[in-house]
């Protein structure tokens, strides 16, 4: 228990710290500005919602997984890599802090910052609920589901971002290893690699897929092994953040 409390003790400091980095720069307000402001253009004007005749959430919650792809990587970026890049990472792993209380400090950071950007978007449900009689609890179902996903989309850039010096460098291949599982359960790809490997393979590309863990929330129904997978994702990455960061401590 207390191996447990020394590991996990520095969590709430470090929290606070990253949460302060956030909110005493610019960077959490123009993120969230930037983010809800292309959501909302893509929900209003490249879905046609109003051209749908039908009151739900649908092309709101279908461009989760894209803007995801490119907004949190942004956002995890600086997580470690300005850390690096401004050398306070050697004092920060020469202290007496536990390795997952500094993982999880930072990553529950950046997670509460995109937890707000969804909490803002509430009006557009307060809307599709003023213009007809949407299933709500589907809705929540699917708010419930993207935030599990968007937790997973900032474990790719935390654990990236602890590898290199540049935050720009941690965005670009945050976003492509993003991409590949994102686009792992796109129509497209899977068509054409069913057509090449067979029907078997596509089923098994398709299952490391976000796309495909968050189509069933966008319908309504809750599959435990898209909450699983979800949560099993982020415990994996985390991990390897974890590995990654403790190389410079261990230097």
């Amino acid at each position: 228990m207390n191996y447990l409390r020394q590991q996990l003790g520095s969590f709430m400091p470090v929290f606070r710290r990253e949460i302060g980095a956030y909110y005493s720069t610019p960077m959490a307000y123009v993120f969230l500005a930037v983010f809800l402001l292309a959501l909302g253009m893509f929900t209003w004007e490249a879905s046609g919602f109003f051209d749908t005749g039908t009151a739900d959430l649908t092309p709101f919650f279908v461009w989760h997984p894209w803007l995801y792809m490119i907004f949190l990587p942004a956002l995890a970026m600086r997580l470690w890599a300005d850390e690096t890049s401004a050398g306070t990472d050697e004092l920060l792993l020469s202290l007496p802090l536990g390795m997952p209380g500094l993982v999880l400090g930072k990553l529950l950071a950046a997670w509460s910052v995109a937890g707000v950007g969804l909490l803002l978007t509430f009006p557009m449900w307060i809307t599709v609920n003023f213009l007809g009689e949407p299933d709500n609890a589907a809705i929540i179902l699917t708010y419930f589901v993207s935030f599990l996903m968007a937790g997973s989309y900032l474990s790719i850039g935390a654990a990236v971002s602890a590898l290199t010096r540049s935050q720009v460098t941690a965005f670009v291949i945050s976003v492509v290893i993003a991409f590949i599982f994102t686009a792992a359960g796109w129509p497209l790809v899977l068509s054409g690699v069913k057509s090449i490997f067979g029907a078997g393979f596509a089923d098994l590309v398709a299952q490391f897929s976000f796309l495909s863990h968050f189509e069933a929330a966008q319908r309504g129904v809750l599959e435990f092994r898209a909450v699983l997978f979800f949560l099993g994702f982020m415990a994996l990455w985390t991990i390897l953040n974890g590995l990654w960061a403790s190389r410079h401590r261990l230097g």
